[in-house]
């Protein structure tokens, strides 16, 4: 997953090369989205043959390597201010790439990718809530309608349709761990808020290598990493670190150069309905309470940001 960070504004163009450009950058986000969709069906299959600790150690030290070549190559970091940055940078990597991604493959060992996609369809509205508790950002009435309906969605997911069947059995611990883990990426989102800007293809690539530094002893401690034994696995594991792990990055932060921050984000919604379709393709059942309460999330994130779809007025 994205942070949501602008890039350089765009020089003036004329309104046909404007709109190219637009369209450019909205199957840019379509693309990322897709392959971060990728990552909960594919990541679903990869956990069959490879331990949770080993899939995120392989798939960021596979990516870390060309992520610092394309930000060398794309982004010329002064790379004084990165190692100024260095300790915002390494707590961003342990949230983010480290912890989300950790919880994220655990909870696919224990539930199916569209549920975890579900759950995860409700971090954008949770970071909102966030940002209002720890940023004093505003929350308008209608943000706090959105975050309510998108909530009532998330249990509805949680409890198979059944609500009250929560205050008896409680979460399962594949939804469980996926609740964590939107708690991890919304803590690794408002740090990024407050963190030193530093390019967004350079900040990924250093959060890769702090995730590769802190995982590698543990992994090698604990007999080294699995690595994949079937040749399924092994595609699996490339998909991984290349598609969501690289690629996505890579349009995304192409898109942001067109298209504002806040708009952009509500293409994340993207995400659920990509891996529900993915889901749905490889044969996988879902049922109501998944689409009715998949839709209300989606819903409610939406109205959290309505403020994004307005058009900018001229000055």
């Amino acid at each position: 997953m994205p942070s949501l960070e602008a890039g350089p504004d765009a020089p003036a163009a004329s309104p046909s090369s404007h709109a190219r450009r637009r369209a450019v950058a909205v199957l840019s986000l379509l693309g990322a989205t897709l392959f971060w969709a990728g990552n909960y069906v594919v990541g679903a299959g990869a956990v069959q043959s490879i331990d949770p600790l080993s899939l995120v150690l392989l798939r960021w030290a596979i990516a870390v390597v060309p992520l610092l070549v394309i930000a060398q190559l794309v982004e010329r970091p002064s790379w004084r201010l990165v190692l100024a940055a260095l300790p915002w940078l390494a707590t961003l990597g342990v949230f983010g790439l480290l912890g989300y991604n950790l919880l994220l493959y655990v909870a696919l060992e224990h539930t199916d990718p569209f549920n975890a996609s579900l759950i995860n369809a409700f971090n954008p509205a949770l970071i909102t809530l966030a940002a209002a508790v720890f940023l004093r950002e505003r929350l308008t009435p209608v943000s706090i309608a959105g975050v309510l309906a998108a909530l009532v969605g998330v249990l509805i997911v949680l409890s198979g349709g059944n609500i009250t069947k929560l205050l008896g059995a409680g979460f399962g611990p594949g939804e469980l761990l996926m609740v964590g883990a939107i708690c991890v990426w919304t803590a690794y989102t408002i740090t990024g808020r407050l963190a030193p800007k530093v390019p967004p293809i350079t900040a990924t690539a250093v959060q890769a290598l702090v995730a590769v530094a802190i995982l590698a002893p543990i992994s090698f401690a604990t007999g080294g990493p699995t690595l994949p034994a079937t040749d399924a696995g092994l595609g699996s594991l490339l998909f991984i670190a290349v598609f969501p792990s690289v690629l996505s990055y890579l349009l995304w932060n192409r898109a942001l150069t067109v298209l504002p921050a806040g708009g952009a984000g509500v293409f994340l919604n993207l995400i659920t309905v990509f891996t529900a379709i993915l889901t749905i393709l490889a044969g996988h059942s879902y049922t109501a309470a998944q689409m009715i309460g998949g839709a209300i999330v989606i819903g409610g994130v939406i109205v959290t940001n309505a403020r994004s779809f307005r058009r900018p007025r001229r000055s």
